[in-house]
């Protein structure tokens, strides 16, 4: 038998390699024959680069950028074939602060924006910017700035990169401003809001890095001036577009500054690592990730892997940490069995911290069942 294990990581507990490590040991203790492939995932969120490194199979390029909060650090982009994965939240993450340093009125995108400047020093053609789990809330200026865009106020002044300027741009000076001709940018994210409003970047994702309600209205005109500013001096539209408010409005301006296809994360990674080929390989799929929730059903790797199995209709299963859905929901992911490692006998607790033999012990009764 053919077997394709193909989960994303467990947070908090395991690797997407762990994960893989662990199921194939269970799988070979019941069906020891098995032809096992290992496909470790990611949805394009923070670790993804990590995570994806020995699918890609990208040499790791380190240097020196700007944190959200402009301090120096130590980070690395993916280059293979003229080819940059570069992981926003490498540079501008929101787990590279402390919970006292987060505030999205004065970070910046800025070290995101170095990256894609060494890339094209590099001679790159094609660059994949993963925007999951940024601390800015800034519409890509600070990528933008390091591409050598200016932005200034009434007065001319040059402002700083951060968000709580957006509200005060009202010229860009694109004089300077690298070239990215010939070189083809794609936007990887799953969440499809606007750029501004109730459903745009700052009242939905503001909170969570760091603002209070009156930030985030101020965040949110901010980002209502940058599209108008943008539209006027740009002659580019970045509003109502979905996606254009993920990453704190990036989605947009890597519309505006990096002409970008904003593309669906999961399917464009299951693509990039010709997902397809492997399931029509296999007889049987394995996925999994640490929690099976509503955001699973949102576009995360589960969904992408199971959506991809059911278009060539091959037996799946799903084994989890833990899973909050419904019987009715459960219906909707087309999986043949779904196995969490969290029973009424194990808690969260003994099921985060025995990830790892408790996921080999789920991937032999898994294989008692098919076989």
């Amino acid at each position: 038998m053919k077997i394709l294990i193909a989960p994303d990581k467990f947070k908090g507990s395991l690797t997407a390699e762990q994960v893989c490590e662990a199921v194939e040991k269970g799988i070979l203790k019941v069906l020891p024959n098995s032809q096992i492939i290992k496909l470790p995932l990611a949805d394009g969120g923070e670790g993804s680069l990590s995570g994806l490194e020995s699918s890609l199979h990208f040499k790791k390029i380190y240097l020196q950028v700007a944190n959200p909060i402009f301090k120096k650090i130590k980070t690395f982009y993916g280059l293979s074939n003229n080819t940059a994965y570069i992981e926003m939240a490498n540079a501008s993450g929101l787990q590279l602060l402390s919970k006292d340093e987060r505030n999205p009125m004065l970070t910046t995108s800025l070290g995101t924006g170095e990256m894609i400047v060494d890339a094209i020093k590099r001679g790159v053609n094609k660059i994949y910017l993963f925007i999951g789990g940024s601390a800015t809330n800034d519409a890509g200026i600070g990528i933008a700035a390091a591409l050598g865009y200016r932005f200034l106020d009434n007065q001319k002044n040059i402002l700083k990169p951060v968000g709580k300027n957006l509200i005060r741009i009202e010229h860009i000076d694109a004089s300077k401003a690298s070239s990215l001709i010939n070189i083809e940018v794609n936007v990887l994210t799953d969440v499809n809001n606007i750029l501004y409003g109730k459903k745009g970047a700052a009242y939905i994702f503001a909170k969570q890095k760091g603002a209070g309600k009156k930030e985030i209205k101020i965040l949110d005109k901010g980002l209502e001036n940058f599209a108008k500013v943008v539209k006027n001096k740009l002659e580019i539209n970045t509003e109502n577009i979905p996606g254009s408010g993920a990453a704190g409005g990036v989605g947009a301006g890597a519309i505006a500054f990096l002409n970008a296809n904003i593309k669906s994360g999961i399917d464009t990674i299951l693509d990039l690592l010709n997902i397809d080929n492997y399931i029509l390989q296999s007889d049987f799929i394995i996925t999994g990730e640490g929690l099976l929730d509503k955001q699973t059903l949102q576009g995360k790797v589960v969904k992408g892997v199971l959506d991809r199995c059911s278009k060539f209709n091959k037996k799946t299963a799903v084994i989890c940490g833990d899973t909050t859905l419904t019987p009715k929901e459960i219906k909707t992911i087309n999986a043949s069995i779904i196995s969490p490692i969290k029973t009424k006998e194990i808690s969260k607790e003994e099921s985060m911290r025995n990830a790892y033999s408790l996921l080999q012990e789920r991937a032999k009764e898994l294989m008692r069942k098919i076989s």
